[in-house]
């Protein structure tokens, strides 16, 4: 969700509604704890709000009671942030619900790690992941987490050795093809996949149980059914394979 989105609703309420909006929004997906009053004029007159070059916000968060502090300076440019009162009002103005502040914790915390991923393709996918969790989509946001975390075990299994691999592969599917390069790993089931990354010591045995469990969290979220995840069980699914595969 871009600024310009989230601001939206507010477009047309009180100009520290506005303001405090701002400052949720760059702390919750941007992970920015404190913005000067100049920094949150730009960002709303970036984002096309009316009348947003006219807003003295110095001013405006001066007057907004205990819903603002002020954890210091910047040069000669006081910091202002958000308190936890502050935080509510903005959700009661946005209508945003209580429950959706595990997730926002959570998009926040995936973003921090993508940075650290050097796979262009694991980072895209946990991006793709981020974008749905962002917008309540978390059927999709768990199956794209999951098709980013099976593609790091794949790498980090080819490093064990293939030797190695295959042997663990094989000693829970027999039939299962010989693992050559990293695209072989499409025709491994993936519950095979858990228990060889076992096998080689790159998961332990509570490890692979969780990861068990979130596989089959993750498919019955890609098949057609009528199971919809709740905001904790997305959020106790990203807390298990985030703090395994991408601690």
């Amino acid at each position: 969700m871009t600024l310009v989105e989230f601001l939206n609703p507010v477009r047309n309420s009180s100009n520290r509604d506005r303001c405090l909006a701002v400052l949720y929004y760059k702390h919750r997906y941007e992970q920015i704890e404190s913005l000067t009053a100049d920094q949150i004029k730009k960002a709303l007159v970036q984002c096309r709000v009316p009348s947003a070059k006219s807003i003295n916000v110095a001013d405006v968060l001066a007057k907004s009671g205990a819903m603002v502090d002020s954890p210091g300076a910047r040069g000669l440019a006081r910091l202002w942030k958000l308190t936890g009162a502050g935080e509510v009002h903005v959700r009661q103005a946005l209508g945003l619900k209580e429950a959706e502040a595990e997730i926002e914790h959570d998009v926040s915390y995936l973003k921090s790690k993508v940075a650290k991923i050097p796979d262009a393709l694991v980072r895209s996918y946990i991006e793709e992941s981020i974008d749905c969790l962002s917008i309540g989509a978390l059927k999709a946001g768990i199956v794209f987490l999951w098709a980013g975390a099976v593609r790091t075990l794949q790498e980090r299994l080819l490093t064990a050795g293939i030797t190695q691999v295959n042997a663990a592969i094989q000693a829970h599917d027999p039939k299962a093809r010989q693992i050559k390069k990293l695209d072989d790993f499409q025709y491994i089931k993936e519950s095979v996949l858990l228990l060889a990354a076992e096998g080689v010591g790159l998961l332990d045995k509570a490890e692979r149980n969780t990861l068990e469990d979130c596989l089959n969290l993750r498919n019955k979220c890609g098949h057609p059914n009528k199971y919809d995840p709740g905001i904790k069980k997305a959020s106790s699914f990203i807390e298990d394979v985030s703090g395994i595969v991408f601690p």
